[in-house]
């Protein structure tokens, strides 16, 4: 279900369990990418909430939550410390895409004493975004965000997911998604990376032109016991692309924890 919290006087919309948060289950919090909103974990949530937690944010702008957005990956950090802490949520493990892969591992370098773990999905320690698209979410939106859902995907998927992505992200203000988008292109946390010390799983699509495999890599190599996870047949939005693998590789390893 959809509940609201306020949060520095924003009405911040997350679904979260129907029977509520359990002491004796764990604790997932979901952090979508530029541009989209709760749903883009619907096969995730909808699957794993009788087993865990769960919480899946509208970050400010998105959804069905207030506000403009940011342009930092720093500032989107804080929203969700503070939503983590309204809903209650102790210890959690956050599973971020892409933005929310570059939030979740910021999280992680300050303020992993309150996490169990992260799962940072298509990031990088640095996203840059070329000028191109900048620009053209600016004065050419829709075509822009055209050509970028095409390459987010697979090839083979295209037909079965382009649609459904295009109009989500079709309907977040412009100046949102150039935030999102900037917020990635300015991250650069090359330096800190090796200090993240939480249990972390780095999973990526094998076909992600958006933030390839490397990216990952690297991560992986950086970070303390860092695991990562090649999904096949899957692009960027790899938690559609192959449902199957994606949620049985999360719940593995959130199921590995302590």
């Amino acid at each position: 279900m959809i509940t609201f919290q306020e949060v520095d006087g924003l009405k911040i919309a997350c679904w979260v369990n129907d029977d509520g948060f359990s002491e004796d289950r764990k604790s997932l919090l979901f952090v979508h990418g530029s541009g989209c909103d709760h749903t883009l974990w619907e096969n995730q949530y909808q699957e794993l909430g009788g087993d865990y937690n769960i919480a899946a944010v509208d970050l400010p702008g998105h959804g069905q939550s207030e506000g403009k957005g940011e342009q930092e990956v720093v500032l989107y950090v804080e929203w969700v410390k503070k939503i983590v802490e309204g809903l209650g949520l102790q210890r959690p493990v956050i599973i971020g895409h892409s933005l929310g892969a570059a939030i979740s591992l910021t999280f992680a370098i300050k303020y992993g004493e309150v996490l169990s773990g992260i799962v940072p999905v298509g990031g990088g320690v640095k996203m840059p975004v070329n000028e191109m698209i900048l620009d053209g979410i600016r004065n050419n939106t829709a075509s822009t965000l055209s050509l970028v859902a095409k390459f987010s995907v697979n090839k083979e998927n295209r037909e079965k997911f382009l649609p459904s992505l295009i109009e989500g992200i079709s309907k977040v203000s412009p100046d949102v998604i150039y935030g999102d988008f900037f917020s990635c292109d300015r991250l650069d946390i090359m330096d800190e990376i090796s200090h993240i010390k939480v249990p972390t799983l780095l999973i990526c699509g094998e076909d992600d032109k958006m933030t390839p495999p490397a990216l990952s890599e690297f991560m992986r190599d950086h970070i303390a016991g860092a695991k990562l996870a090649l999904i096949k047949d899957a692009g960027h939005f790899v938690m559609w692309e192959n449902v199957e693998a994606f949620n049985r590789t999360l719940k593995d390893f959130i199921d590995s924890l302590a």
